[in-house]
């Protein structure tokens, strides 16, 4: 695999972008296609069509390591808890036995399973009955007619905005200690008193919307770090339908929304810019993203790709909790930076935490070491070579770059070496896709605003 821009501090960098491209080409002419299909609540199917090579042809060891990729970026882009492959027995019978309890995915299956609260399970069938896609993109936010809550729910402090016909008659900020805190009753009190105190400020309350980290079907709670010391019966019993049951203490039949943050933040974005199609993504402690489809929707996906995988090469580094290798939260969060900073030639001292480390090397990029440099560098020529992987999933328009790693001059010379890529390797998607950090007008809506959206009115 030969990339026209390196990533300058990591030679063994082998982009998912390329490798597709090299697996279309390679099999253009006597492939086989193949379908895989991830389907979720209420049968919401996301598809993905490629070519690979025929089965038995001395290449089934790469067509179901390409396959095995492919499938876990569908699950971890759009959710789900069942795989179908159609077109290959053979890669089917594979990710059959990658994709199951004791499995080299089995963190991906279990993890599933408790988002959709099913079991997981793998279908193989032929093209003819192959997956077709199902969406559940709906025209949710933007909506800003009446009297609406929206709330943030923040990791360290939580935000409440009280909104009336789009325009916000109060604000509060509250710090506040989820993550530390076993007693559920903590969350529930916390998130009541944000939206009381908001109600106080209106005549009425029409509508609610929340904005929070972790992952929500149907508005119930299935995964968040926020209740990360909450015990798996509490959480059963008292956290699931949280955000439903504090509703329905502000008012009887107020329509309520729950969105991934990351979701909001997009969401919010695109109200400010007035476009659509907005990829975002936050490069932090770890890597968070959103997204708003071209019609201005958001989609009901998982959008977690910090677990995607985004660097075919077997050697890249593994990340601690998927136990998997080569996923965005190496390459694109804090983690991304300390992993480079060796190959730069700066010392980190092991005593520091994360956020430390990442402050050393920012110290040293705001210095105009070159070291450092080098650094951000590379990440933009990972994130360039990404981006046009993520146009394999979505249909992009912009990409809002945010996050503390993209602060300062580091996140200039990123953003300019992932355009160079886009430019150099993929010019159709360089046309159409464009990149930008968020400008104090794109941050003017925001996120407790962008969540009082949420809702449309009965």
């Amino acid at each position: 695999m030969k990339l026209k821009v390196q990533a300058k501090l990591d030679p063994g960098f082998a982009p998912m972008a390329l490798k597709c491209k090299e697996m279309r080409e390679g099999a253009a002419n006597d492939g086989q296609e193949i379908v895989i299909g991830a389907e979720r609540n209420k049968g919401y199917t996301t598809v993905y069509k490629t070519k690979i090579y025929k089965d038995g042809t001395g290449h089934d060891e790469e067509n179901c390591k390409f396959i095995d990729r492919i499938a876990k970026t569908l699950l971890w882009v759009s959710g789900g808890y069942k795989l179908i492959i159609a077109g290959s027995p053979v890669v089917g019978e594979y990710i059959k036995n990658t994709f199951c309890y004791g499995g080299t995915r089995d963190f991906d299956v279990r993890f599933m399973e408790r988002v959709y609260e099913e079991k997981f399970e793998v279908i193989l069938t032929d093209l003819a009955n192959a997956p077709e896609d199902k969406s559940s993109a709906s025209p949710v936010g933007r909506h800003l007619d009446g009297c609406r809550i929206g709330f943030d729910a923040g990791g360290s402090d939580r935000k409440v905005s009280a909104v009336v016909n789009g325009e916000t008659v109060y604000s509060e900020e509250v710090v506040w200690f989820p993550k530390t805190n076993s007693d559920p009753e903590y969350h529930y009190q916390g998130i009541l008193d944000a939206m009381k105190t908001a109600a106080s400020h209106m005549p009425r309350v029409d509508a609610i919307g929340v904005s929070s980290a972790g992952v929500y079907v149907d508005n119930k709670i299935m995964v968040a770090s926020l209740f990360i010391k909450v015990s798996d019966e509490d959480f059963e019993k008292r956290v699931k339908n949280m955000y439903i049951d504090v509703a329905k203490e502000i008012g009887e039949n107020i329509p309520i929304e729950v969105a991934n943050d990351g979701d909001v933040t997009a969401l919010a974005g695109a109200m400010s810019l007035n476009d659509n199609g907005i990829l975002g993504i936050a490069m932090g402690t770890s890597e968070a993203a959103g997204y708003v489809d071209m019609d201005g929707n958001i989609t009901g996906w998982l959008n977690e790709l910090a677990f995607a995988p985004v660097d075919f090469n077997d050697d890249a580094m593994v990340d601690e909790w998927s136990g998997d290798y080569g996923c965005g939260v190496k390459y694109f969060s804090q983690d991304g930076v300390i992993k480079l900073a060796p190959f730069a030639g700066i010392e980190l001292d092991e005593s520091l935490s994360p956020a430390e480390k990442l402050k050393v090397v920012q110290g040293l990029m705001a210095e105009g070491d070159e070291r450092a440099a080098a650094i951000y560098d590379t990440i933009g020529a990972y994130f360039g070579y990404t981006i046009a992987y993520y146009c394999e999933f979505y249909d992009i328009k912009q990409v809002l770059i945010m996050g503390r790693v993209t602060s300062g001059k580091g996140g200039e010379i990123l953003l300019e070496r992932a355009k160079e890529v886009l430019d150099t390797e993929f010019p159709e998607i360089a046309k159409k896709v464009t990149l930008n950090i968020p400008d104090e007008k794109a941050r003017r809506v925001g996120q407790s605003v962008a969540a009082a959206s949420l809702p449309k009115l009965n």
